[in-house]
Parts: C-alpha cells; sequence; structure tokens
C-alpha cells in the first residue's frame, strides 16, 4: 500500500493521486475535474515566515495609521481601519460594525498569528503545539477574510466621494492593498504543504 503522505486527494471530487514532484511554473491538474491539485512552491519557509512578520507589521500600522484622510470646510476627517468598524456601530446598522470588525480586523489578526505560530515551528522542522487544530483554523478562516473587499470599497469611496470632498489616499491604503495580497497569497492552499514538509 502506498505511504499516505506521497498520495493527494482532489478537494473538488475526491480522486487520489500520487503527489507530484513539480518542478518551476508547472501544475498537476485532476484528470477527472481539471481542478488544480498541486503547484510548484515559489517560497520557502523562511520566506513565507519573513512575510509573515512583514503582515503582522502592516497590520499594526494599519490599526494606528489612517486609510483615507477627508478634508471638509478647513475640518479633516481619518479613517482607520477600527474607525472605520466604529463609525459603523454609532449608525442604525451597528451589527454590521461586528461583521466589519471581524472580517477586517479579528479575521485577518487570527491568520497572521497563526501563520507566525506555525512557520516559527515549521523553520526549525518541528511541528508548532495544536499544529493540526491552527492548519484547521486557518482554513476555515480563509473564508471569512475581507480585506481586499474592505480595499475594494475604500478605492470605490476615494473615487466616488473625490468630485464633491477633498478625499486624500495616505500610505495606509498602500499598506491595506500590500497585506490584503499577503494574507490572500500566505493563507492560500499552498499552505498545506506543510503537513508533509513538517514531520
Amino acid at each position: 500500500m502506498s505511504d499516505p503522505v506521497n498520495l493527494i486527494i482532489c478537494e473538488y471530487c475526491d480522486s487520489v493521486y500520487h503527489r507530484p514532484i513539480l518542478s518551476r511554473f508547472q501544475k498537476a491538474q485532476c484528470q477527472r475535474c481539471g481542478a488544480v491539485i498541486a503547484r510548484h512552491h515559489w517560497l520557502s519557509i523562511d520566506q513565507c515566515l519573513a512575510l509573515s512578520v512583514t503582515a503582522g507589521l502592516l497590520m499594526a500600522y494599519l490599526s494606528v495609521y489612517p486609510i483615507l484622510l477627508i478634508h471638509v470646510q478647513g475640518q479633516t476627517q481619518s479613517a482607520t481601519l477600527l474607525e472605520s468598524a466604529l463609525a459603523l456601530a454609532q449608525g442604525p446598522v451597528s451589527l454590521m460594525a461586528v461583521a466589519v470588525a471581524c472580517a477586517v480586523l479579528l479575521v485577518p489578526a487570527l491568520q497572521i498569528s497563526l501563520l507566525v505560530w506555525v512557520l516559527t515551528y515549521a523553520r526549525y522542522r518541528r511541528r508548532a503545539p495544536y499544529f493540526n487544530h491552527c492548519m484547521q483554523a486557518l482554513n476555515r478562516l480563509r473564508h471569512w477574510s475581507m480585506l481586499e473587499v474592505f480595499l475594494l470599497g475604500a478605492l470605490v469611496s476615494v473615487i466616488k466621494l473625490s468630485g464633491r470632498l477633498q478625499v486624500v489616499p495616505t500610505a495606509g491604503l498602500f499598506a491595506l492593498a500590500a497585506l490584503s495580497v499577503l494574507i490572500i497569497g500566505l493563507a492560500g492552499r499552498d499552505l498545506r504543504r506543510l503537513w508533509n514538509e513538517v514531520p
């Protein structure tokens, strides 16, 4: 019987294959449904850890510094991620504030923390304590992180409001874009390689 470590299962149709050895730019597809079941890994574990720490620093930066500055009649209003959620809490859609706070603050912060935790141990070829739970949580949290949606909303706001008000995008907006890309890339499907690479 084949070693389970050397097997890969298509997550769409449950077909089982031997794990392929891929070179640069290669990917393996399921013969039954055509889904991508494996890709060549661009980044090493050290690089993934460095990018996870960078994502944590960007998250801390966005908690303090504004994404947008709005100038109205000589007054300036700023908006950080936290202030955006708090602004919703003061209106008639206060329940939306909880959803926004979870999707753009709590879930990304949890993802980054779990990534740093798991990858720090993986760097030394060890499994982190509660590794199974951490990997399952990362897989579930991936669907609840909405930073890219918030980024799209911020960009639409800049365009829509620029005709009526003076809206100035700050470095925070670019930090949000970078953080969105990092979380999408790091918490994606390729993270499951840790199941096989870390003994």
